[in-house]
């Protein structure tokens, strides 16, 4: 799947456009076979999620990676950078076939949630090597403060302690851009 995400945010799907992406078009670029492709997904519209997926994971990396990006854009409304992002994420929107009088607050969500989500991680993490943090270790003195709270008061943030101490950022990154294409695609299904 990662080196489908890789193909299809990396401009080959941006040539074509959804159209243009198909499971033997992706299988003769990978020099696969249909089989192996089918084998991680299960049809075209799987392979166009992946495709818009893969979008907003480029946009997460890159900003775990330079922290300074989620910032900078966020302030780069008018230039041809943002511009960019914003043409990209519309036009996997327009793929999922929103309609067009809801694109603006469709890619509004998703480059809020991007930038938002992105940034914070990517800010969390400098934190963390300016302190000299292990990641591990300072997740675990969270649990272990939150299981310490008022059961009658706190009850949820005791009950999801352990799982906080141990989550990917990354996977739970996937799951919110998960989310809000699931929310996408049920609001406008055919």
């Amino acid at each position: 799947m990662a080196t489908i995400s890789k193909w299809t945010y990396g401009g080959d799907f941006d040539s074509g456009g959804e159209p243009g992406l198909t499971c033997r078009r992706l299988s003769e670029r990978l020099a696969t076979g249909p089989g192996t492709i089918y084998g991680h997904i299960a049809n075209k519209d799987d392979l166009v999620d992946a495709a818009c997926s893969a979008v907003p994971l480029g946009m997460f990396d890159a900003m775990d990676t330079h922290p300074w990006i989620g910032s900078t854009l966020a302030w780069a409304v008018g230039k041809s950078t943002m511009v960019s992002v914003l043409e990209r994420i519309g036009q996997q929107v327009q793929a999922l076939g929103v309609p067009p009088d809801q694109h603006w607050a469709t890619v509004s969500v998703l480059l809020n949630y991007i930038l938002g989500v992105g940034g914070q991680n990517a800010a969390n993490a400098q934190v963390a090597r300016v302190r000299e943090a292990q990641r591990m270790e300072f997740l675990g003195a969270v649990a272990t403060a939150w299981l310490q709270l008022d059961p009658v008061r706190y009850p949820f943030t005791r009950s999801i302690a352990v799982q906080m101490s141990v989550h990917d950022d990354r996977a739970d990154f996937l799951v919110g851009i998960d989310l809000i294409l699931a929310g996408i695609e049920s609001s406008w299904a055919d």
